[in-house]
């Protein structure tokens, strides 16, 4: 009886929080490109890469060939002690805008460094001469306006930090399907929670920050000692000391495109990455929004392992995946909408196992505190 009563109430209790986040997307303004608009903001994008020869080319394309003054932004890239050939593609395009700096210039010792993507990023913003940072990823895309709505939001607010979207690719297959789903939903929340000021995230691959709050809090200082966060962590601290400086880009027009992980290994050690942040948050809401989500998916375990006791629970446990689905789907429609996957969700409902399966495994293998990513053994 007490399984079945904390099952319904945190079963009320992710429905409500879904209720939440529709009204916050809905109610989140979208940004469009003011007929006034003059580029005056210099801009540096930044980009760390590590064995990105497969795709830094299309990217920095992509940048180069964006509609806005070549004179007002540079490029610059900091190649993380790559093993292939990304250092010399990048000095291949021979482009007065590209820079590229080698972290190996820099660090003597790697295994004194615990955090190389916080470390390369800051080389290229000490390096920068843009009164706005931009950081992406190696393997991103950027669409041809991309540079011009994030200078307008800025121009227009003065904003601190300004987080903007991302979308991954995907083909048909069952891996990439379900990470596309995943992601737009984080993406959604990520809109939504801004809104309702439920907890601010973050993602690295599009973002950007005025390098005058960059160097009011002092960097990455005070958080280069954990891997991963170089987007949300840096974050918390703009956000600490300039608060109302978070601003969220909603526009498709401002929407970097990645792939997704190639294998279901590579996915996971994504996931649990990410999921390394959790314990580092200073925002209590959104460590209880977290701690909700995970108990909710948990319940489902607990529900079928007590239904071979009681097949009572095995309904309770289909009962509340169909609410969950049901919430899920009102919330995710018109953000697939907004990324033109709405395709996507006729497979939404037959991923559930997977989804709840790899959350609950997420979170529990974090608590470890290990995980592989680029070729390195995190700790």
């Amino acid at each position: 009886m007490v399984l079945l009563i904390i099952c319904l109430i945190l079963t009320g209790a992710y429905l409500l929080l879904l209720c939440l986040y529709h009204i916050g997307w809905h109610s989140q303004p979208a940004f469009t490109l003011p007929q006034s608009f003059t580029p005056q903001t210099r801009l540096s994008i930044i980009i760390p890469a590590r064995n990105e020869a497969a795709n830094i080319e299309v990217c920095i394309r992509s940048i180069l060939t964006q509609n806005y003054p070549a004179h007002l932004f540079e490029v610059i890239v900091i190649d993380d002690f790559s093993e292939d050939e990304t250092a010399a593609l990048v000095l291949g395009l021979q482009s007065p805008n590209v820079r590229l700096l080698s972290l190996s210039d820099y660090v003597a010792d790697r295994q004194s460094v615990l955090a190389f993507k916080k470390k390369a990023l800051g080389i290229g913003i000490e390096a920068s001469r843009g009164e706005l940072i931009i950081t992406t990823d190696a393997d991103c895309i950027a669409p041809p306006q991309w540079l011009s709505y994030i200078a307008a939001l800025y121009q227009q607010t003065q904003a601190k930090f300004i987080v903007a979207p991302v979308d991954f690719t995907s083909d048909n297959s069952l891996l990439q399907v379900f990470q596309s789903i995943d992601f737009m939903t984080m993406q959604g929340i990520t809109a939504a929670a801004h809104r309702l000021q439920l907890g601010n995230m973050a993602n690295g691959a599009n973002l950007a920050f005025s390098k005058e709050a960059y160097v009011a809090v002092d960097g990455y200082n005070g958080i280069d000692h954990l891997a991963s966060g170089d987007d949300y962590l840096l974050m918390v601290k703009i956000q600490d000391r300039f608060p109302g400086g978070i601003h969220y880009l909603k526009s498709r027009n401002a929407i970097v495109r990645t792939a997704p992980q190639t294998t279901w290994h590579s996915f996971l050690q994504q996931r649990i990455r990410w999921a390394s942040k959790t314990g580092k948050y200073k925002d209590h809401r959104l460590t209880a929004i977290l701690l909700l989500v995970y108990l909710y998916n948990a319940s489902f375990l607990f529900l079928m392992i007590a239904g071979f006791f009681e097949p009572l629970f095995w309904k309770v446990a289909g009962l509340s995946l169909l609410l969950k689905i049901i919430g899920e789907l009102l919330f995710l429609m018109p953000v697939a909408g907004f990324f033109h996957k709405k395709n996507q969700l006729f497979s939404f409902p037959l991923l559930q196992p997977i989804h709840i399966g790899y959350i609950i495994l997420a979170g529990f293998l974090q608590r470890i505190g290990k995980y592989e990513w680029k070729g390195r053994q995190v700790q």
